[in-house]
């Protein structure tokens, strides 16, 4: 992820350059009007490589979801643009931008958005109908990313008979078995204790090594940052670089 960036003159990426996974350009989302008008975000210029791991930190009402919810097509800015692998999502139709939410997209949203009469194999399953992909295929899918997770045992389990950090990992499950290009998660170890907040962050680190998956990650959580590539805060509407991100060091699979 980077703030600042090389541009041809008709606004291009060079040629030169790999296409990052996600480019913002200033971007600006206010709500209401007049001088009543709230400036949530101001001017926000920024991109994401292919493969990375960019958290965002930030004060509460700092603009951190309402940043993760333009690219991920469920906003549209007040002004300037976003790309998605080169596509300028702010100029898509809204059926374009549903089909871009269910192939590329994954979500990990703070409040799990479990169905409560679905279990946790059937939550994740649902989810999978989407990009219309057959039931053996959707049950392997399934079956694999609660285990991923370690939550095998507990697939046949209603989300109330689960605990909430056992939620937030059917939730986890549930966008990466849609194995998208671009996971924005919106504080996926809320809840989880220091062990299996490091255990999810290692499966990501390990998904975006080996499959080139990007993840950008809204959190709170110091664990986090031992993790990301690059992290970033969100202050009065503006993008800040951190300083403080460690070297990235190989996924340790064993921890899966």
């Amino acid at each position: 992820m980077r703030l600042l960036q090389r541009f041809s003159k008709n606004g291009k990426h060079d040629n030169d350059t790999p296409e990052p996974s996600v480019r913002v350009s200033h971007v600006k989302r206010s709500f209401g009007s007049g001088e009543r008008a709230v400036h949530v975000l101001k001017d926000i210029t920024m991109q994401v490589e292919k493969g990375q791991l960019v958290a965002l930190y930030g004060p509460s009402g700092s603009g951190k979801t309402t940043l993760l919810n333009l690219i991920g097509a469920l906003d549209k800015p007040t002004g300037g643009e976003i790309f998605i692998d080169g596509d300028d999502i702010t100029r898509m139709g809204e059926r374009r931008r549903a089909r871009l939410r269910r192939q590329q997209i994954g979500f990990i949203f703070q409040n799990y958005t479990l169905i409560p009469t679905y279990t946790a194999l059937e939550n994740i399953d649902l989810a999978l109908r989407l990009p219309n992909l057959g039931y053996f295929e959707r049950r392997k899918r399934a079956k694999a990313a609660l285990e991923a997770v370690g939550l095998s045992a507990w697939a046949s389990h209603l989300p109330g008979e689960l605990s909430g950090g056992q939620q937030q990992r059917v939730a986890i499950a549930r966008a990466l078995a849609l194995r998208p290009t671009l996971i924005l998660a919106d504080e996926p170890t809320s809840g989880l204790d220091t062990r299996t907040s490091r255990r999810i962050m290692t499966l990501f680190q390990h998904i975006a090594r080996e499959q080139q998956t990007t993840f950008l990650i809204v959190s709170h959580d110091p664990v986090v940052i031992d993790f990301v590539d690059e992290a970033y805060d969100l202050q009065d509407g503006a993008i800040h670089p951190r300083f403080n991100v460690p070297e990235v060091a190989e996924p340790v699979l064993e921890a899966i």
